[in-house]
């Protein structure tokens, strides 16, 4: 089965038309031969920037020598409004005092101890998609994945469902902004001075300053809660009282509303990506949907060890991961020349990383393009899983969620298949774009029937 994904533009066109195409969507504005080349090389009057899919390149950048490539400032222009000087946009010695803090929150035992808010996350999801069940045009699952993955994460973070007033706050504003931004504004393709405004939309600094306003108050609440004692021992607790192991300082106010903007962009934001695309695949394949919901049927308690038993609904997400990366490129900066495949790159040339790419590179992959959550137990799925696949980036800079990730999206994805069957719409085919992340551009429409009434009908004819 090939599920959708953009028509590709032609290969040449000029700078001004790149530009227009690549600020509307990311991946329509790429040329189709990245799907089988190996590097390919952009310049603009300003810089050169190169896209790089052959595997040591690739190793070269994010594990042999990552500090030599570090994340571009360019990445930043769009993203500072909301994210501020998160761990997502950092690099050097502040960076690496971020990770310090934030990696022993995402231990595997603070991710066992999470386990329960995930659970509860999933059983409150199921209740809210049966109140759609049987809508005439469909149910739209973006919506639905969004609203679960904010719920995993308020409940993981700061010990609140999504129903609190600051959570749903939160939540209808950053999917305003998620609409309002483009993953790169004008001020990435630009040389401009500090002084100088990035041409941000007023709609994005509007919705990031409300954003950041909301976290603010959730922060300035656990900061009082952890000063008389009546902090819960959530993953918010955990971050705010964790001292840097080299200076003993830990992150003030500022510092936490940075990284729960980031946290909710890559643990929500992510998450309802992948989870609203890995429904829509299982609903053009009833057979792999039909074994999701048997392993989602099994589960019967907030048992951690029960995790084991999703083999099929993790392939099944691991394949949602490789054919719409949430975040579909990664942008590193060189800090000194670099020559890559005989061809000379300057200091400050882009190193583009494209997952969206790479996940379906015609050269690594057999049937690149195909849904196939079997591959990843044949030769070739072992040998791309390593070399080819970067869902979450690799090396130190590897998301410190990923692991937390690789649990919510099989449970979340195993609980709902197990109540419900989802049927595809033919007329309603989703096209994948990139605004903060890999969404569709229409939404992604589903019929939804409760699963057990699916099962009596099917019993029941002749």
């Amino acid at each position: 089965m090939i599920p959708p994904k953009p028509t590709s533009r032609p290969d040449r066109v000029s700078p001004w038309a790149y530009l227009r195409l690549f600020r509307r969507d990311i991946l329509s504005a790429q040329p189709a031969r990245l799907y089988r080349a190996w590097m390919a090389e952009f310049r603009t009057p300003f810089f050169r920037s190169f896209l790089i899919n052959q595997p040591d390149l690739v190793q070269l950048v994010l594990k042999d020598r990552p500090q030599d490539f570090p994340k571009s400032s360019r990445l930043g222009e769009g993203l500072r409004p909301l994210l501020g000087n998160s761990v997502f946009l950092t690099n050097g010695a502040q960076w690496q005092r971020q990770r310090r803090i934030i990696d022993p929150a995402f231990e595997g035992g603070r991710l066992r101890g999470s386990y329960p808010a995930i659970w509860h996350a999933a059983e409150a999801a199921v209740e809210r998609l049966a109140a759609q069940v049987g809508a005439a045009h469909g149910v739209e699952m973006e919506e639905q994945a969004s609203h679960a993955a904010a719920d995993v994460i308020f409940r993981t973070l700061f010990s609140i469902p999504i129903q609190h007033g600051t959570a749903t706050a939160v939540f209808h504003a950053f999917r305003a902004h998620q609409r309002s931004q483009p993953i790169l504004n004008l001020g990435a393709f630009l040389p401009l001075p500090r002084w100088m405004p990035r041409f941000h939309r007023a709609s994005t600094r509007a919705t990031a300053r409300h954003i950041r306003g909301l976290i603010t108050q959730l922060t300035q609440a656990r900061m009082a809660q952890i000063t008389s004692g009546q902090a819960p021992d959530d993953l918010a607790t955990k971050i705010m009282t964790t001292p840097d192991p080299e200076t003993g300082a830990c992150f003030d106010t500022q510092d936490m509303v940075d990284q729960v903007a980031i946290f909710f962009l890559a643990g929500h934001e992510t998450s309802a990506s992948a989870l609203a695309w890995a429904l829509y695949l299982l609903a053009l394949s009833p057979d792999w949907q039909a074994q999701v919901a048997a392993e989602g049927a099994a589960l019967d308690a907030p048992d951690f060890a029960q995790v084991a038993r999703l083999r099929v609904a993790r392939d099944v997400f691991r394949e949602a991961l490789r054919l719409y990366p949430p975040v579909p490129m990664m942008v590193r900066e060189t800090t000194q020349p670099e020559v890559l495949r005989g061809r000379r790159a300057g200091r400050g040339a882009q190193i583009v990383l494209s997952p969206w790419h790479l996940h379906r590179h015609s050269r690594l992959w057999d049937n690149p393009d195909g849904f196939d959550p079997g591959r990843w137990h044949t030769e070739n799925g072992r040998a791309c899983a390593r070399d080819a696949y970067i869902p979450f980036s690799a090396g130190p800079r590897v998301c410190p969620g990923a692991g937390f990730a690789m649990v919510e999206g099989p449970v979340l994805l195993a609980k709902l298949c197990a109540a419900f069957q989802f049927t595809a719409d033919p007329q309603r085919v989703p096209v994948p774009v990139a605004h903060l992340t890999v969404r569709a551009r229409d939404g992604i429409y589903l019929q939804v029937r409760p699963r057990q009434a699916c099962a009596s009908t099917a019993v029941k004819s002749p």
